[in-house]
């Protein structure tokens, strides 16, 4: 009689597991689509994050280009002649590894040609350096005055002379970056050889 009960409550036995095993896999299949729509909400969330940024940048970039519209389009016949970097009128860029060096000469408040350049007026008077950071570099340049600018809009951009020779690689890159944002703000720039 035993076995007999046994037998009876054997399948009802595996109804309960068959049952109990399909709600454990509806459980664990259920938890795998929440992680999976979290995963997805997460990266619609970082993709916005990140179109939000792109078009920061963008509105910050198009606000310094207006900001620097002022400044008249270059004239190459002004500056093709200047081979060193004394004889440069417009912003000098001295790129380092870790600093921009900016060379600024100012224009002659007097508009008299009257002892230009001589010992009463020297050019070297009206030459400002100013160290600033890479980030910084934009804001530096907008906030020149058009006197700065006596070639239109360019600037030369060279390799720092001091620079150590084992950073010779991380000045080159600040180089090229130096030149994508000058590019980016619609500046031209010539590029001076190393010495």
């Amino acid at each position: 009689m035993v076995s007999e009960k046994v037998k009876l409550n054997l399948p009802a036995m595996a109804i309960a597991t068959f049952a109990l095993l399909f709600s454990l896999l509806m459980t664990s299949c259920h938890k795998q689509e929440q992680a999976v729509v979290g995963v997805a909400e997460h990266a619609v969330s970082a993709e916005q994050k990140a179109e939000a940024a792109a078009q920061a940048a963008a509105a910050k970039r198009d606000h310094e280009r207006a900001q620097l519209a002022h400044i008249a389009l270059p004239t190459k016949s002004l500056y093709v002649d200047v081979h060193e970097p004394g004889q440069w009128a417009n912003p000098f860029i001295s790129v380092d590894a870790g600093m921009i060096n900016l060379r600024v000469t100012m224009a002659d408040a007097n508009p008299s040609s009257v002892g230009q350049g001589t010992m009463l007026r020297p050019v070297a008077a009206r030459r400002q350096e100013i160290q600033v950071r890479p980030s910084d570099l934009v804001e530096a340049l907008i906030a020149l005055p058009d006197g700065a600018w006596r070639y239109g809009r360019v600037v030369a951009v060279a390799e720092s002379p001091l620079a150590n020779r084992k950073d010779r690689p991380a000045v080159r890159r600040n180089v090229e970056a130096v030149i994508q944002q000058m590019n980016d703000l619609g500046i031209v720039v010539e590029e001076w050889p190393a010495r």
